[in-house]
């Protein structure tokens, strides 16, 4: 069978982490996509250098040309301006959606039967750019937020309760920013209800700190954003498309009718596989959930105003 090709358009930190834990994963071919030249050549020769130690036989290729992303099965683009520290994630929303729009021009020249992840920000706004402007459908364009935020508030509940990462089950739907809804109804410590472990206001304050997640790296940083777990969080989602492995987890998804809502991307639970999204699973939400919900759709339309397509 033939290795599946994983173009990443974008080769900075994201970009090489990314590159670097699918070629571990032994998901498929690599090529690094970057305008600036030098940087995704280097980084792929660096990387390629580490197969002899850690065992993988993945080609990875660096390139400033559009034309080697072809035949792509799965995209990833990071492309865009990071965060600073004071900037809110909508602050990006313009220089991004132009850098996005030209990208997603090329993905739709050279793969036009690609499924396309996006981890760029502002999220769910840049995935509406991406459908948009490759008129792919919606199965083929998901983004990546709702695994990393589950991520953090997964983390955040480990430290609390000092017990194993693994063993708490939690979800992280609604955009990706400071209106997500971390799912409490639906968080579990090896199926005990988390609220059963934790009180409420400890409850609120993970939630708050998973909300501004992000802003707490970009504050240390000073100079970039998140890079390893936001890789690792994309890396679970291609491994779900390229291994077939129908994992369930929190993507951001274009509504048709689901959670009531239509028109816009959504971090909702979603079921990914060969075909991309299979299927979006709609839960029982609580009405505080829901309009938690609600208003985070309200706050990915704001910004979406603001882009001319």
């Amino acid at each position: 069978m033939a290795r599946k090709k994983i173009a990443l358009i974008g080769a900075g930190n994201i970009g090489g982490t990314l590159a670097h834990l699918a070629a571990l994963k032994g998901l498929g071919d690599i090529v690094l996509f970057d305008v600036v030249e030098g940087v995704p050549q280097g980084k792929a020769l660096d990387l390629s250098q580490c197969g002899p130690v850690e065992g993988f036989d993945a080609t990875i290729t660096g390139s400033n040309d559009y034309a080697d992303i072809a035949g792509a099965d799965v995209i990833i683009v990071t492309a865009g301006i990071a965060r600073k520290p004071g900037m809110s994630r909508d602050d990006l929303v313009r220089t991004n959606a132009d850098i996005v729009k030209q990208v997603s021009l090329q993905i739709k020249q050279h793969c036009p039967n690609a499924i396309v992840l996006v981890v760029s920000n502002p999220l769910d706004v840049m995935c509406w750019v991406a459908k948009q402007v490759t008129g792919f459908p919606r199965e083929r364009v998901i983004g990546m937020a709702g695994v990393l935020d589950t991520a953090r508030y997964r983390s955040f509940l480990a430290e609390a309760l000092d017990v194993s990462v693994e063993d708490i089950q939690a979800m992280v739907l609604g955009g990706h920013g400071d209106t997500m809804v971390p799912l409490i109804s639906y968080t579990t410590v090896s199926g005990i209800p988390v609220s059963q472990l934790l009180d409420k206001a400890k409850l609120d304050k993970i939630v708050d700190r998973t909300r501004n997640g992000g802003a707490e790296i970009v504050a240390f940083l000073k100079t970039g954003s998140a890079y390893y777990a936001p890789s690792a969080a994309a890396v679970q989602m291609v491994e779900s498309i390229a291994l077939d492995k129908k994992r369930v987890l929190p993507c951001a998804a274009w509504l048709e009718g689901e959670y009531g809502m239509s028109g816009l991307f959504l971090g909702v639970p979603c079921k990914l596989g060969r075909s991309g999204l299979e299927k979006i699973i709609e839960v029982d939400l609580t009405r505080e959930e829901r309009d938690a919900l609600a208003k985070s759709a309200d706050a990915v339309r704001e910004p979406m105003a603001a882009v001319k397509l």
